[in-house]
């Protein structure tokens, strides 16, 4: 069950966004098909033990060897039978497989047919290679992130292949969809990791533009600077997290600290930055004196905008998580649990990654003999 339940996907395996967006698509309840190489498994598939690949869990996985007239014409009669076609080879691939959009949405007029890539599918470097630093870099948020001493770092993976990419394919493909079941409208959707990063990048310029930040880089309250907007080492070399933005949080978090009667932590001068570096200083000294468990004591649950910073193996154990039941563990794994939650249609995701899992079935309900299923299923 899901909101995207009797939607069907045909997927190409990729790498890193693309099987993540097909896994947003699945999680959500939509059949997908993955259609992976015959002679050599995809980057993805060679990434991950069988067994533990948590974007790839629930797709049914098929192999084909498009170059092969019996497996290409197999591959577009499902694409027929389908509601939106997912790949992410660089720009002119499928074209020349025989797969491109225009045959494609030819075969089936409703189809949203989804082109994720880096760049693009035109222009300058819409052929060049890159990962996500790299098309994050192109947005100016890679710029903003380091501190003013270190280089620019991004969490790896998030904001430029999970946010740009994976997510916003995912929500484009959901609205594409509308037209496509309402009026038998299909589309093809350009992609680019860059793009969805850059549109992600709103708020931040928003922020940019009325002097909250600037090219001084490191050196404002988002980025880090001020003595109440960063992390902080504990004396467990943990670490805890600190952001009380408003000025009656910064006044909460003084007060729980028994700051508030100290003159360099005067609440009217809360964005005066020549009193940061001081300010660090003192906190550094203050939060080395206790653990992170100790701080999480006094100060997790206020109105201090305090949080401890986990681990992927510490998130899942943490008492929030527990109690909203964002994690499900699945044999040695904890995989986050699809988000957001829904009052009906809540999706129940296929835990077990077994990628196979009655891909002949789903395949009969689709109408194809046993001859056709298998040359694409072992």
């Amino acid at each position: 069950m899901g909101p995207l339940e009797g939607i069907k996907v045909v997927e190409f395996a990729g790498l890193g966004a693309a099987p993540m967006c097909g896994m947003i698509l699945a999680d959500m309840g939509a059949e997908v098909f993955l259609i992976d190489r015959k002679s050599e498994k995809s980057a993805e598939a060679s990434m991950h033990i069988k067994d533990r690949d948590m974007l790839n869990r629930g797709k049914y996985q098929l192999a084909a060897d498009l170059k092969q007239s019996k497996d290409l014409t197999f591959v577009l009669d499902l694409i027929a039978k389908c509601n939106v076609v997912l790949e992410s080879f660089r720009p002119g691939v499928m074209e020349r497989l025989g797969l491109g959009p225009d045959i494609c949405l030819e075969k089936n007029p409703s189809l949203v047919f989804a082109r994720m890539s880096g760049w693009g599918q035109d222009g300058p470097l819409a052929m060049a290679a890159g990962h996500d630093p790299n098309y994050v870099a192109l947005t100016g948020a890679l710029y903003h992130t380091g501190g003013a001493d270190g280089v620019p770092q991004s969490p790896a993976t998030l904001l430029g292949d999970a946010a740009g990419g994976a997510g916003m394919t995912a929500m484009g493909i959901c609205a594409a969809l509308i037209p496509a079941i309402q009026k038998g409208t299909g589309q093809v959707i350009d992609a680019a990791i860059g793009e969805g990063t850059s549109y992600l990048t709103t708020l931040a310029r928003s922020l940019y533009y009325v002097g909250q930040m600037t090219n001084d880089r490191g050196n404002s309250w988002m980025e880090g600077a001020a003595a109440w907007g960063r992390a902080y080492r504990c004396s467990d070399d943990k670490f805890i997290t600190l952001l009380p933005v408003e000025g009656r949080f910064y006044k909460t978090f003084l007060e729980l600290m028994n700051l508030n009667q100290d003159p360099l932590f005067s609440v009217s001068h809360q964005y005066d930055a020549s009193q940061w570096p001081a300010q660090i200083a003192k906190l550094d000294s203050v939060f080395a004196t206790r653990s992170r468990q100790q701080w999480c004591d006094l100060l997790e649950g206020t109105d201090a905008c305090f949080a401890p910073v986990l681990s992927y193996d510490e998130a899942p154990q943490h008492p929030h998580n527990q109690a909203r039941n964002n994690f499900v563990q699945a044999g040695e794994d904890w995989y986050p649990v699809p988000a957001p939650k829904f009052g009906v249609t809540q999706p129940e995701p296929d835990w077990d990654c077994d990628a196979t899992a009655n891909a002949r079935e789903a395949l009969d309900r689709l109408g194809f003999d046993d001859c056709a299923v298998n040359t694409v299923v072992d």
